[in-house]
């Protein structure tokens, strides 16, 4: 089995490169789903986060830690190791079922939080700043001062890259950013053979 972490900038494509992977076989495991369930209902970090910040909504908890550094590190101290506990359960239950499976685990702070254990390769999704910045003011709710407020606290693509054993640049066209994950996927496919 073969454990790849997958990560880029807000934006950048990473949803759609990790759907490019499930579709080529790959199994996807979203950090940001697993965050949802350890703090929502009968989740192992629920009663931790809501002793300490009083709030399990993902929403009201990022108006809570943004640009409050030490609020963010407290609630990642909480929330981070239950994830990673629940991706390790999940990787285990893959590779009982499929020895040379090729598992990615998907999130957007991977390098940031210290990556996953067991994973010995990283995909980054990157793309133009311009593009970025036009694809996250796409998103509901959006306006150029969040979206300009959250790439100023995220580690700069380019730091990213250089961190990266693959590179994933979805500036292109669709079809162009499907034929780079395939290749990248055929390679990660031979080292989990």
């Amino acid at each position: 089995m073969l454990i790849a972490g997958l990560t880029g900038g807000m934006a950048c494509g990473k949803s759609f490169v990790a759907q490019a992977l499930r579709e080529l076989g790959a199994y996807i495991i979203e950090a940001d789903e697993l965050g949802h369930q350890v703090i929502g209902p009968d989740g192992e970090a629920r009663a931790q986060v809501l002793a300490e910040f009083g709030e399990t909504d993902r929403a009201k908890l990022a108006a809570i830690v943004f640009g409050k550094p030490d609020e963010l590190r407290k609630l990642n101290a909480i929330v981070h190791p239950a994830v990673r506990a629940r991706a390790r359960r999940t990787i285990e239950e893959i590779g009982v079922r499929e020895p040379h499976a090729v598992v990615v685990y998907v999130a957007a702070i991977l390098i940031e939080s210290g990556g996953l254990e067991g994973a010995s390769k990283t995909i980054v999704v990157t793309c133009a700043r311009e593009q970025q910045i036009a694809r996250a003011l796409e998103r509901p709710g959006a306006t150029e001062a969040s979206v300009m407020a959250r790439l100023e606290h995220q580690m700069p693509v380019a730091e990213k890259v250089a961190r990266a054993d693959y590179v994933i640049d979805t500036s292109g066209t669709k079809e162009d950013t499907l034929r780079q994950t395939k290749m990248v996927f055929e390679g990660l496919r031979k080292m989990a053979a």
